[in-house]
């Protein structure tokens, strides 16, 4: 059979699966096997076992247990409501300030776990409903929250570029402090719309305060001050956590410890923080902490192994290789090429979780943007913008569904007007990244590995 043919019948044949609702790991182990029994010789069933273990026999993906173990450390105390109070209180001044908070407690709690959904509830939980209580319009205040809780992919460390990779044998290291600069810049251009927004806003209210003279007092629409000494005296409880960042991010750019090290030791030292400073010290605690850990992390190792099963079907039916060869055929211009595989990427992203993109895709696409001279480093943070995107949009954004289950009475239209401006701005922000890719490349080109 002709191979490519072959590609678009497991194609459909796994998007049937996929789609059908049963998980994820499930949907590709299920048609792997059935491509062996169809397509291979029976023989293949005894180098499945074989497969799967290689899949996850890898030591840089020691780093997701422990990384996610640290957040779950993080999201089991107060320290997110901390990070919150601490921000609000120095940014209050700020048009929007309270929403400008949130979207920098996220980048920062997503320095600390790495995940986007958790991320948006840890902060989400405590700051939607402070915001609508302050009169901040539910479509800010849930957008802020949808979008904020992006940045957990991107801004290191990455469960997504761990699985990137090591997907692509990528130095996991590189793809971390290359998500930095554009981390920092999102985080920037999201608040800056926060700004613009609460200024005109202000200004209706200004313009006809009889009409919202129901607004009158409440924090968007007025003033609240803080003295020094409120200012200061939740932001003590922050400093260590903001030097746990700063010495993991410090130990792989300096080339000291590679992300596995840098996990461990900042799972410990995060374990000490809180032990110490929320009194975390109940066997009960741990053994909750241990529990969504555990949990996390066997979804996404299963997702892993079952992944590398589906592209070794792949690869031995010469079905990756052959779309490969048709896609350079087709003779695109190089921007081309890439102006169509981000389109695809955030079709995708509608749809699946990043993890499971990601290695469905890179069998296929990894050799096609080496062939066509870009940096896979650079593209890793191009591929994980995309799946920003795909987790703030319709219909499976998972952001959106966590953010409508901590506000249930905000219609979800309410929650995706409020998000399509950051949709806009992350749309945008891959834009800049072709124009300037060294945002993303001066540092890791700057940095000492290990």
């Amino acid at each position: 059979m002709d191979p490519l043919l072959l590609a678009g019948i497991i194609g459909a044949i796994t998007l049937i699966f996929l789609f059908s609702g049963m998980p994820i790991a499930f949907g590709l182990g299920v048609p792997a096997l059935g491509f062996i029994l169809l397509f291979l010789d029976r023989s293949q069933f005894d180098l499945i076992a074989h497969i799967v273990f290689d899949g996850i026999n890898d030591f840089g993906l020691l780093a997701i247990p422990l990384f996610i173990l640290m957040g779950t450390i993080i999201g089991a105390t107060r320290a997110g409501s901390d990070l919150y109070e601490s921000l609000h209180r120095w940014l209050y001044n700020l048009p929007g300030g309270l929403a400008i908070s949130n979207l920098v407690s996220c980048a920062i709690f997503a320095a600390l776990c790495g995940s986007s959904p958790a991320t948006a509830a840890a902060i989400g939980t405590m700051g939607i409903p402070e915001m609508r209580k302050r009169g901040y319009p539910d479509t800010l205040a849930t957008g802020c929250i949808v979008a904020g809780g992006t940045l957990g992919i991107l801004i290191p460390p990455s469960v997504t570029m761990i699985v990137y990779g090591i997907a692509t044998k990528t130095s996991i290291g590189k793809l971390f402090i290359a998500g930095v600069i554009p981390g920092i810049l999102i985080t920037i251009f999201m608040c800056f719309w926060v700004v613009i927004y609460s200024q005109w806003a202000r200004g209706r209210f200004l313009k006809d305060e009889k009409k919202f003279s129901y607004q009158k007092g409440l924090e968007f629409y007025g003033n609240v001050s803080y003295t020094w000494k409120e200012k200061f005296s939740s932001f003590f409880r922050v400093i260590p956590f903001l030097v746990i960042i700063f010495l993991i991010m410090g130990s792989l750019y300096g080339g000291w410890a590679t992300p596995s090290e840098a996990a461990g030791v900042g799972s410990v030292a995060t374990l000490i923080i809180v032990m110490l400073v929320y009194r975390l010290t109940s066997w009960k605690d741990f053994r909750q902490i241990l529990r969504w850990t555990i949990k996390e992390n066997t979804m996404i190792m299963l997702i892993i192994s079952i992944s590398f099963l589906y592209g070794a079907v792949l690869t031995k039916l010469y079905v990756t290789q052959a779309i490969t060869q048709y896609i350079v055929s087709l003779g695109y211009s190089k921007w081309g090429l890439m102006f169509l595989i981000n389109i695809f990427l955030l079709i995708l992203g509608c749809f699946l979780p990043p993890v499971a993109i990601i290695l469905i895709i890179n069998p296929i696409l990894h050799p096609v943007i080496v062939n066509y001279g870009f940096d896979p480093i650079w593209f890793g943070v191009i591929v994980t913008i995309n799946m920003e995107i795909g987790l703030i949009t319709p219909p499976v954004g998972l952001n959106l569904y966590i953010v409508q289950g901590i506000a249930p009475d905000v219609p979800i239209s309410k929650i995706l007007i409020g998000s399509a401006p950051f949709v806009v701005i992350l749309m945008l922000s891959v834009v800049l990244l072709c124009v300037f890719p060294e945002l993303a490349l001066w540092l890791p080109n700057k940095m000492i590995t290990r």
